[in-house]
């Protein structure tokens, strides 16, 4: 990377923009000159587009031919350690620089000048008449508890016309603003008193906040069961980065985790941090870029994209939940956040604190094999207690054709609700049945882009594909056969429980937690308040549910199909349903009263239901990393996977089968290669999908070898590849 901070006004300039290409693009500095990192906007052809100077000029071609930088904009150069980042990010996950870049500027309206903006809040007034228009724009501010809206957001957002908008304002019912177009955080006090911690936590504190003072890079797990205050810990370690004057970033699996996190943060630090995700609107979003640019943005609450928010000076990343599936990008550029983090805190000398009560069993190896520091939060935090865990043998249970709630886990419902407690049933499928097929021909309801089944969604009145999102009505009549009146739900989902929980207990409030039943994530975290609040009696939920959520009166937890993640070949089908049991049995008695957590099973002799209900979670681990070492698999071994895809089926498999015949740069490296083969869900919104998947050993190139495997390959039409490296799912 070049040494030159700065170049003069005309000299040659590269500029690595967003834009598809393999290479930097050469340009004349503008007037004024640039810094290196300005981030500019250039023009590339007939258009303009955003663009960072990367360094000096590659030259080879006439300099009179140079197209000028047409502007620097207005926001603080990309530091030299998060180009770095992005380089061996790239490296790493194998993606094009262009693409990563991608990733670093997604705030819109980067280009827009300092100025002035009108913004729109809820006024006084009310309209004269009240239409469906209107009521939806005053809904939009009332869901987003009064944030300040421009007029295009807020017609975006309310799906409704400019004039619907103005007709308000006219009204008196939207209150018109002047504000600068983007103002710092408000301060966070990190003096302020925090809570009273356990010797436990106070010693982890203390150990967390002298990394951080240490002004050096490290990584370390912070492991405590579910209710041992782990975020009270780690907010202590923010409060020594905030001491420090650096920036902390919190990262977060799940949108719906924020509200109450935020309100933990306001408590301990008396203002409301910055927040980055899909909930936040895209003026705030822009806010938090360029604030977090500037040093204005002392702490980020985040999803994993905001790892690449451009801060002046971080010095603290947060992974909370860290072994949550959610912090793997399947999309776009294919990255792990928690792995992303270590490399970017090393980057820039800050410290990592990888928080779980479960953790991923390559932290739980990093942290063995010492790369990691440890710190264990061995019991909960004031008078709750670890909830007593037990297994429901459903061979021996009396259970009625087409229901899932056991006699013995029913008559423990019936006592929660005597009591005034609430309990929980958990069950990981969406929808109302998994399955909808024709008792007269036996053929399955199938997405007619994808070869996957369509889920039944009551509540909606359609089936769904869980892959491309297609939905059509419940047929009438069977599609393969023709014949009326015998399609049939197969299989329970989250629906089907709720429609047998209200048979079973007609007079309790039945809450229902689903990512896909909500509109909007301030509709679901105005929901999860008010079930922590009291006003649910019993909540059925899916995966949602396992993530950090607080509910106190919450004693009772059930899980219908404990064996629903055993099944498959998937490498961490163990670990992974280790993890989830553990996480969604720890949502109960996390105040004074106990809690249990009843567990349906099939195979209560199964290893894994056996760890989770010893709560021997040492053991799990040891036996997990054994199995894994002895089959050369991560983290004791490498894997990346080649997802191939097109509309031809014949193409994509023959160049899957050209591929496997040249693989020497794989074998070079002792490398092996399974495939092609078709992907466990072979067809996708059209395209036909086919895998390949690398295996080696621990310390090979593997990165490079596969670069030099895929180099010669000359994609046609519209074929399309992908490389995976560390993939944590196979479908």
């Amino acid at each position: 990377m070049s040494g030159q901070e700065f170049f003069q006004a005309g000299e040659r300039v590269g500029v690595l923009t967003t834009q598809p290409l393999d290479r930097l693009l050469d340009y004349r500095a503008p007037e004024g000159g640039c810094y290196l990192g300005a981030y500019v906007e250039v023009p590339l052809g007939p258009r303009k587009v955003l663009g960072v100077v990367w360094g000096p000029g590659a030259g080879g071609f006439d300099s009179a031919k140079l197209r000028s930088v047409i502007r620097v904009l207005d926001v603080a150069p990309m530091r030299s350690e998060m180009r770095q980042f992005l380089g061996k990010a790239a490296d790493y996950t194998l993606t094009p620089m262009p693409a990563m870049l991608r990733l670093a500027t997604r705030a819109p309206g980067l280009s827009d000048p300092p100025s002035m903006r009108k913004i729109l809040r809820r006024g006084d007034g009310v309209p004269d008449r009240m239409t469906e228009a209107r009521t939806r724009v005053l809904e939009v501010l009332e869901e987003f508890g009064g944030l300040a809206f421009t007029p295009r957001e807020l017609a975006d957002m309310a799906d409704v016309t400019p004039s619907v908008v103005k007709g308000l304002v006219k009204q008196g019912a939207l209150r018109e603003e002047e504000a600068p177009r983007d103002t710092p955080y408000p301060h966070l006090d990190p003096e302020l008193p925090s809570k009273q911690l356990t010797d436990d936590q106070a010693n982890a504190a203390a150990a967390l906040a002298d990394a951080v003072h240490s002004g050096r890079y490290g990584t370390t797990l912070l492991k405590g069961v579910t209710g041992s205050g782990k975020t009270e810990v780690y907010l202590e370690a923010v409060a020594a980065a905030l001491r420090a004057g650096r920036q902390a970033l919190v990262l977060l699996p799940e949108i719906a985790l924020t509200a109450e996190f935020l309100t933990r943060v306001e408590a301990r630090f008396g203002a409301k941090p910055a927040e980055w995700h899909s909930g936040a609107t895209l003026t705030e979003r822009r806010r938090v870029w360029k604030m977090a640019g500037q040093g204005a943005a002392q702490l980020v609450i985040g999803a994993r994209s905001a790892l690449f928010l451009p801060f002046r000076d971080l010095g603290l990343i947060i992974v909370d939940e860290e072994h949550d599936t959610s912090y793997k990008q399947e999309d776009g550029v294919l990255y792990n956040a928690r792995d992303m983090a270590v490399l970017r805190a090393a980057m820039c000398s800050a410290q990592v604190v990888l928080a779980s009560a479960t953790p991923s069993l390559e932290t739980w190896a990093n942290a063995e094999a010492g790369k990691y520091k440890r710190l264990n939060l061995t019991s909960r935090f004031g008078a709750s207690v670890l909830p007593e865990m037990r297994a429901v043998d459903m061979r021996s249970e009396d259970l009625l054709p087409a229901t899932w709630i056991s006699p013995t886990l029913k008559q423990a419902m019936t006592l929660r609700m005597e009591r005034g407690e609430q309990s929980l049933l958990f069950l990981n499928r969406r929808g109302f049945a998994p399955v909808t097929i024709c008792r007269a021909c036996g053929a399955q309801v199938a997405c007619d882009h994808c070869d996957a089944r369509m889920v039944e969604h009551r509540f909606m009145k359609r089936l769904m594909c869980h892959q491309c999102g297609e939905t059509k009505p419940v047929p009438e009549a069977c599609p393969s056969c023709e014949v009326e009146g015998k399609m049939a739900p197969v299989g329970p989902g989250i629906e089907r429980l709720a429609e047998e929980a209200t048979a079973l207990f007609p007079e309790a409030r039945i809450a229902v937690l689903s990512s896909d039943l909500f509109g909007s994530a301030r509709a679901l975290k105005q929901r999860i308040e008010e079930i922590a609040a009291g006003e649910a009696d019993i909540i059925l939920g899916t995966q949602l549910v396992a993530k950090g959520h607080n509910f106190p009166l919450l004693t009772l937890v059930g899980v219908i199909d404990a064996d629903l993640g055993l099944q498959g070949s998937d490498l961490r089908a163990a670990e992974r349903t280790f993890q989830l049991m553990r996480q969604v049995a720890g949502r109960a008695g996390r105040a004074e009263r106990p809690g249990e957590a009843l567990m349906q099973t099939f195979q209560p002799e199964h290893p894994v239901i056996r760890a989770i209900l010893s709560g021997d979670e040492e053991n799990f681990w040891k036996a997990e990393a054994a199995e894994r070492q002895a089959a050369g698999v991560p983290p004791y071994g490498r894997m990346a996977g080649i997802i191939l895809s097109g509309p031809d089926l014949a193409a994509v498999f023959d160049l899957g089968n050209a591929m496997a015949r040249n693989d020497g740069p794989l074998r070079q490296i002792g490398a092996q290669l399974f495939g092609p083969a078709p992907a466990p869900i072979a067809r996708v919104r059209g395209r036909h999908r086919v895998r390949l998947l690398v295996k080696a050993a621990k310390g090979v190139p593997l990165q490079d070898a596969i670069a030099r495997w895929i180099a010669p390959l000359r994609l046609k039409g519209d074929l399309r590849l992908s490389v995976d490296i560390d993939p944590q799912s196979f479908f």
